[in-house]
């Protein structure tokens, strides 16, 4: 039994553990549903290690020793590998802190924080007016590096990216669903979610259930209709109370029935959550607010003391931007008067949020500190590239203060290229043709395309512009297309696609015989083999009779079979196949048997 001081001594120990006091942390997040590999920590395992697990039930620590039950839960305890603790289909209860030891009393200096999440579709309003942007999300950074996500319109498959944010910007549809997943992963796709409707200061959307739905109260495995507001902001609201001033997390949408739950944050970290925060009007802190779940859905910091407080916020927190472009990231903040920042710095953070956020140093023309404007910084970034994709964050240093990392979502930026996609791949005369400007990410809704063919600008029809709708499709329009975006006093182009009209005759007949031809190349020996063998068990299955030299060889020369074969010249299979043309490129499989029809 344990005594009351080594139970103080494990209590302790954890607590210190999880304040990251002392030990070394390590933690995973790890998709719901999928299975994830737990290394011991301990110096030196043995047979009679064990592993434990703890977590928080209310204001109490509770600790087990963790059992296998040889599915789920497995160990793997040999001393040929690294001792590990496997939990296949991962559930939200797994989201807890594990070790191994011989006793709970060492355990917690090397402990691992597991955390799981499922996947879901984030909706955020956007300054295009009604419509809405989407972003695949989780609410840990996973620890495996997603390969690519997989995005889903109506449960068919439609795109894959290596972007989490959805390429277009959505308007209101009921009708219309979309769903994420992770690439190799796809069985554990996000709950779909439909838009229902935008409008200037609120957004409803519907989810076919997941942890959005929890948020509200609601259960998770069924659908649930939320109304967000597009802006929150705190306002302050005085009280009788002398020396107290009471702060709401406010919106202006009018059109929830049901108040969402709020998280205050005080000088960037977590304080409380509530729709109310009252606190003293002598607070010299930052205070903030976000409607839970979506926290990138955030208010402004604001001061209590009025303005004598340190403060960052950021005018646009999602941007998207063309490679090779640049972009200029601004930091809004404020400072007690009669302190100064002693240094202003930017960070940036790996897009999935996994590691520690890194100081940007300035690299001439490439990456820029400007700091002109009173209590504005920005971040300029030129020759943007795809490794430029990452959340940045603005920090003042104060003196004696280590810059810990904040807690409040800074700037996610994604840096995209154009590429020209076509529906269908393969066009035929008289059909209807989609070319696509496509990108990683929903450029800005005035962004003017511009489209060439071989090299030579396009007169767009009206209402064009993204796409370009060739319908019908002649064979006029074949040849190299390309897109460009303006951006500055040069236009981003995308590399050439090749649109490729075959004949509704010519072509197509050409393709057919090309088909047939091939087959019958292949079925003609088969025949050949097949009465050869035909032939000879005849001939097996007669008595054997004496050999007789010329009458076998009248017989071979006279046999139409043989007098067919040996007509033939001997290059005859070469010059078949020579005709087919087996490329890597698909497309040029496809064409090297079937003309291809040049542009005019």
């Amino acid at each position: 039994m344990k005594t009351v001081a080594e139970a103080g001594y494990v209590l302790m120990g954890f607590i210190l553990y999880l304040s990251g006091v002392y030990g070394q942390t390590k933690t995973i997040c790890a998709l719901k549903g999928s299975s994830v590999d737990l290394p011991c920590a301990a110096k030196n395992p043995t047979s009679s290690t064990k592993w434990f697990a703890a977590h928080w039930n209310g204001s109490m620590i509770v600790q087990n020793e963790l059992p296998a039950d040889g599915n789920r839960v497995t160990y793997n305890m040999s001393e040929e590998s690294q001792p590990t603790l496997r939990i296949n289909d991962l559930r939200e209860s797994d989201g807890r802190s594990y070790c191994c030891e011989e006793s709970v009393k060492l355990c917690w200096q090397n402990a691992i924080q597991l955390n799981v999440s499922d996947l879901q579709v984030m909706v955020f309003p956007t300054t295009e007016g009604q419509s809405v942007t989407l972003m695949c999300s989780t609410s840990c950074p996973l620890t495996e590096n997603p390969a690519a996500y997989i995005w889903y319109r109506n449960r068919e498959f439609l795109y894959e990216d290596w972007s989490p944010w959805y390429q277009e910007l959505v308007n209101s549809d009921e009708t219309v669903t979309y769903s994420c997943a992770i690439k190799g992963y796809e069985d554990l796709r996000a709950p779909n979610v439909s838009v229902d409707s935008v409008t200037s200061t609120c957004f409803k959307v519907t989810y076919a259930g997941g942890r959005m739905c929890s948020h509200w109260k609601k259960s998770e495995d069924e659908p649930c209709s939320i109304t967000y507001p597009s802006e929150v902001f705190v306002q302050p609201i005085p009280i009788e109370t002398l020396g107290r001033v009471t702060l709401t997390c406010s919106t202006n949408c009018t059109l929830t029935t049901t108040q969402p739950a709020y998280t205050w944050y005080r000088n960037r970290c977590k304080y409380f959550e509530s729709h109310h925060l009252v606190c003293r009007t002598s607070l010299n802190a930052s205070i903030s607010c976000a409607v839970k779940g979506l926290e990138q859905l955030h208010s402004a910091e604001v001061c209590v003391a009025d303005k004598n407080c340190w403060t960052v916020n950021y005018p646009n927190r999602r941007i998207c931007a063309l490679k090779s472009s640049s972009v200029n990231i601004l930091g809004q903040y404020s400072h007690p008067k009669d302190q100064q920042p002693k240094s202003k710095s930017w960070y940036k953070k790996s897009i999935s949020g996994e590691g520690q956020a890194k100081k940007l140093k300035e690299i001439p023309r490439r990456v820029e500190y400007r700091d002109k404007v009173k209590n504005h910084h920005s971040l300029w970034l030129n020759n943007l590239q795809q490794t430029d994709s990452a959340e940045y964050t603005f920090r003042l240093q104060k003196d004696n203060d280590e810059c810990k990392s904040p807690e409040l979502p800074g700037v996610t930026l994604i840096v995209t290229d154009l590429k020209v996609k076509l529906h269908p791949e393969v066009v035929t005369e008289g059909q209807r043709v989609t070319l696509t400007c496509s990108t990683s990410c929903p450029l800005s809704g005035d962004t003017t395309y511009i489209w060439f063919l071989n090299g030579q600008p396009l007169t767009l029809p009206e209402n064009q512009s993204k796409q370009l709708v060739l319908d019908p499709v002649n064979r006029q329009h074949a040849g190299y297309y390309s897109c460009a975006v303006e951006s500055g006093k040069r236009n981003i182009s995308s590399t050439d696609k090749a649109l490729t009209v075959l004949r509704i005759t010519g072509d197509l007949m050409l393709a057919a015989a090309a088909g047939a031809g091939a087959a019958l190349l292949v079925i003609i020996p088969l025949t050949v083999l097949c009465c050869i063998r035909i032939r000879r068990r005849k001939t097996s299955s007669k008595p054997p009779r004496p050999p007789r030299a010329s009458q076998n060889k009248d017989q071979l020369n006279s046999s139409p079979l043989y007098e067919n074969i040996s007509a033939q010249p001997k290059e005859q299979d070469d010059h078949h196949y020579s005709r087919l043309v087996f490329s890597r490129n698909h497309t040029e499989d496809l064409y090297s048997t079937i003309e291809s029809v040049s542009s005019r």
